[in-house]
């Protein structure tokens, strides 16, 4: 078993958000602790000491300018990322002036989140990860490069359609609701539908499998969703 990542610190009052949070990054092999306000956040901050720390804005007792500022006052330079619904400019620039290092705004894509993760900690120098490769029949996918090969021939696919692969991968056979797809991949903007997961899904079809209208990799599991059958090694 590959050693952690890292150390996440998660502070969001959104208790489904925190754990749905919690649930994907500790997939992804990060070591993850929550705190639900910012006064507990801060002093968990202090205690643990992790690798990077998610930060919402909008917290009861301290808010996230506040606990970023004491954070930094202190001296400590942990990466944060901000999460929050603010979109104003000059709620980013407040939040980058007070030792941000990135910024992401709600709705999101949980793959979105975890690639700005990957990003701040790489700069770092923390949790760098080593280059991984999926692969079923003659595909290959390389996580790092966000690369796709069939046969060795290079394989264009649009953002979503990589992430949405990436998604079905990182569960190794399992079946993955059309719901949890859609949080993790567009962040359940209201503008998505269902159906552009299935829209999504046949692209992915046609552009990998040798047969679309007969798959043998990316499965429906009927009135559940998809999964996505992988060769054993994974590198």
């Amino acid at each position: 078993m590959s050693a952690p990542l890292g150390r996440i610190l998660v502070i969001e009052d959104n208790e489904d958000l925190a754990f749905g949070l919690r649930n994907n990054l500790e997939i992804e092999g990060y070591r993850v602790e929550l705190a639900t306000d910012g006064r507990s956040g801060l002093i968990r901050a202090r205690e643990l000491q992790p690798d990077l720390i998610v930060l919402d804005l909008m917290l009861p007792s301290l808010d996230g300018y506040r606990v970023l500022r004491e954070l930094r006052d202190e001296g400590n330079a942990v990466p944060v990322v901000i999460l929050t619904a603010k979109t104003e400019e000059a709620d980013k620039v407040r939040g980058f002036r007070f030792g941000a290092d990135d910024y992401v705004t709600k709705p999101f894509g949980v793959l979105e989140l975890i690639a700005r993760v990957e990003a701040v900690m790489r700069r770092c120098g923390v949790g760098v990860r080593h280059s991984s490769a999926v692969r079923f029949g003659d595909v290959t996918v390389d996580e790092a490069t966000r690369t796709v090969r069939k046969r060795d021939q290079s394989v264009e696919l649009t953002p979503m359609e990589f992430n949405l692969l990436l998604a079905l991968a990182k569960r190794r056979g399992a079946v993955v609701s059309r719901l949890d797809l859609l949080k993790e991949v567009w962040g359940h903007a209201s503008t998505v539908v269902t159906r552009t997961v299935d829209t999504h899904v046949a692209e992915l079809r046609r552009k990998l499998e040798d047969d679309p209208s007969q798959p043998r990799y990316i499965l429906t599991s009927r009135k559940a969703g998809y999964r996505l059958l992988q060769n054993a090694g994974r590198e």
